[in-house]
């Protein structure tokens, strides 16, 4: 039955007779957990994470080391596609953190937030990072589009603050933002940065898109053209600030879920090179790995089974891969168990498909706009 639901997946949309894969990888730059000690901390706390997929960003995500970047880059560029082109990670980035020491001084009152380049300065391995990210987009292995400004529905987190939520002030306390209380306000995850309750939220999103971008751009040297909200969630009425921002590619799920505000939804079905009234193009998904959710299982073999559906309808193979999958300066056994698996899939994927090519996010974008097949 799941084979049979991935292949009718990939049957709509954009086709091309060339064998792309293009990797996409979300949360780089957001900073998940700082430390070992605040997760002990939390954990003594009795403030336990919603759900195992918490629990697995929580024990082994945060900002990129130097060694987690070095020891990615060290893995993608020992192999080639045909083109001579290693393969490349688009990289899904916020580019701010919250300033915990402002929002505290503020009593909570007011939402103050610092580039991530700043929160790099005071991690123990991450001095020398951001030059780490300039390396990789200089060598076309690791390169930024947009996330959010950072991994973080401002308004619901802010109002747990005032609320004085036991959980959200203990995490607070230790830097921590990312732990969902197991009866969030609204319903809402923190993660979920674009998720409403209120129709006059939509607003302050509009400002936290064009600041975020406006980072973004001050930061990389470059806009962004491609945007993937967190978690998913997204009002569609923000389609025009991303636009106006020079977005041209939106990455969203085949099956969006549109809050609307007032504990209202609407569903959308998509398919990749579908266009909006802006003619911006949706790209969607259809390939996972994600080893470090389940260890046990073969996601290697999971992986290429996603990629041989993928290129039997003609599709591109859009990969999915957490940064989570690698970084270790947590735990540095989840960073080496997922190197060694993208190894793996990186040496499969070229045996399997001799004629693959690697491209990044934008790069599709444009084929599909320019329909070069």
């Amino acid at each position: 039955m799941l084979s049979f639901r991935k292949n009718l997946s990939n049957i709509p949309g954009w086709r091309t007779k060339r064998k792309f894969v293009i990797f996409e990888s979300d949360d780089w730059g957001s900073a998940r957990m700082p430390s070992k000690e605040a997760l002990n901390i939390l954990l003594s706390e009795n403030i336990n994470p919603f759900d195992d997929d918490e629990a697995r960003y929580l024990k082994n995500d945060g900002l990129a080391s130097e060694k987690d970047l070095s020891r990615l880059f060290d893995v993608l560029s020992g192999f080639k596609d045909f083109n001579g082109n290693n393969p490349v990670f688009t990289i899904f980035s916020l580019v701010a953190n919250p300033d915990f020491n402002k929002i505290s001084s503020n009593n909570f009152k007011e939402y103050y937030y610092e580039p991530f380049v700043d929160t790099l300065k005071r991690y123990p391995d991450h001095a020398k990072s951001f030059d780490l990210w300039k390396e990789g987009i200089k060598r076309k292995i690791f390169i930024p589009e947009f996330h959010g400004r950072e991994h973080l529905n401002v308004t619901t987190w802010l109002k747990a603050l005032q609320m004085g939520n036991r959980d959200t002030i203990k995490a607070f306390q230790n830097s921590v933002y990312g732990i969902t209380p197991k009866n969030p306000i609204n319903n809402i995850a923190y993660q979920a940065a674009f998720n409403i309750v209120e129709t006059r939220e939509i607003a302050f999103l509009q400002n936290v898109i064009h600041d975020g971008l406006q980072l973004f751009e001050n930061l990389f040297g470059y806009k962004a053209s491609v945007f993937v909200p967190t978690n998913g969630w997204f009002n569609n009425y923000l389609e025009k600030e991303l636009f106006d921002n020079g977005i041209k590619f939106i990455g969203v799920s085949k099956i969006q879920k549109e809050p609307l505000g007032e504990c209202k939804i609407k569903k959308h079905y998509h398919y990749i090179g579908q266009r909006n009234k802006f003619d911006q193009v949706y790209l969607t998904r259809n390939c996972f790995f994600e080893p470090s959710s389940n260890w046990k299982s073969d996601w290697v073999n999971a992986c290429l089974q996603d990629i041989n559906i993928s290129f039997r309808w003609n599709k591109p193979a859009v990969i999915s891969t957490h940064r989570v999958n690698y970084i270790g300066f947590l735990n540095p056994e989840n960073r080496d168990s997922g190197l060694k698996q993208l190894n793996l899939l990186l040496k499969s994927i070229l045996k399997t498909w001799p004629d693959v090519e690697f491209i990044t996010s934008k790069e599709l974008g444009q084929l599909i706009k320019g329909n070069n097949s």
